[in-house]
């Protein structure tokens, strides 16, 4: 068969093996903790810092390719983008590809088909995008259609479903807890790996969900947050931090440039990482 023209050259069978040791390690303790990131440059960092494991973010991707989020940077650019992070990180990686960036179950299928091609062992797939969060058979259609593709590509990734209903404050708050429950359970039937409660952040709640759904959990690691060790008394899986260090780094690079702008001086530009660092962070692999 043909490689696809943002295929990574990657080992298939080396992909099948890690995205196997990826899923084992979604049955701690410990917990994963999973930095996102959005470009070869932060994935390099991130690794640098230890991370053996890193996912993507859809914000930070689609920011550093200069669009909006939400499916709104074009799918080819995407694909492109992850590959380089793969190549880049030279660890396990999972990405943030939305929804699937398909209006039909066939369509995510072959989304996939095409990520897992640049080189990934894991996703996410969201049910809250466009419009009115999915109904529960139509999530799960598009789920099963995701591990339809994974097998056939021969790459058994981790399939993270992320439920909405916390997120869109979708229903009264009093069935909010009930509805993500129902539908993470059926996202499991359906063969999603581990189930993602977007918007969900009180500890006592996650808690209770932990316990109600009897599966692998992603929640969000937030400011305020309990940190990694408390939530892995609780019994949650993974956790993943979002936009939230693509966004620290806008932030940064924001300050900077107001701050030249306003003074013309040029002592914002002191920096702890120098050119040879950088250099030097390059030229080693991983």
């Amino acid at each position: 068969m043909a490689k696809a023209p943002c295929e990574a050259d990657v080992d298939r069978a080396q992909q099948a093996a890690t995205a196997n040791l990826f899923l084992a390690r979604h049955r701690g303790p410990p917990v994963l903790l999973l930095p996102n990131v959005w470009d070869a440059l932060s994935a390099r960092l991130f690794v640098a810092a230890g991370f053996d494991t890193l996912a993507t973010t859809s914000g930070g991707v689609a920011w550093a390719l200069g669009y909006p989020d939400g499916e709104r940077a074009p799918w080819t650019e995407v694909v492109a983008a992850t590959a380089r992070i793969v190549r880049s990180a030279n660890v396990p990686v999972t990405a943030d590809i939305e929804a699937g960036y398909g209006v039909s179950p066939a369509e995510v299928g072959t989304h996939v088909a095409e990520i897992i091609q640049a080189g990934v062992v894991g996703i996410n797939l969201e049910d809250g995008l466009h419009g009115p969060i999915r109904s529960i058979e139509d999530a799960a259609a598009r789920l099963r259609a995701a591990r339809d593709a994974a097998h056939k590509e021969g790459v058994p990734i981790v399939l993270n479903a992320r439920c909405d209903i916390f997120y869109l404050q979708h229903g009264e708050e009093h069935t909010r807890f009930a509805a993500t429950v129902e539908r993470c359970k059926a996202y499991l039937a359906a063969g999603a790996d581990c189930v993602y409660p977007f918007g969900l952040r009180d500890a006592a709640t996650i808690a209770a969900f932990v316990k109600a759904v009897g599966g692998a959990v992603n929640i969000t690691g937030r400011p305020g947050m309990p940190d990694t060790a408390a939530f892995e008394r609780i019994g949650v899986a993974r956790i993943t931090i979002a936009s939230a260090p693509t966004l620290v780094a806008m932030s940064t690079i924001q300050i900077l440039a107001a701050e030249l702008r306003a003074t013309g001086g040029f002592d914002m530009l002191t920096a702890t990482l120098r050119h040879p660092d950088a250099q030097k962070l390059f030229q080693v692999k991983g």
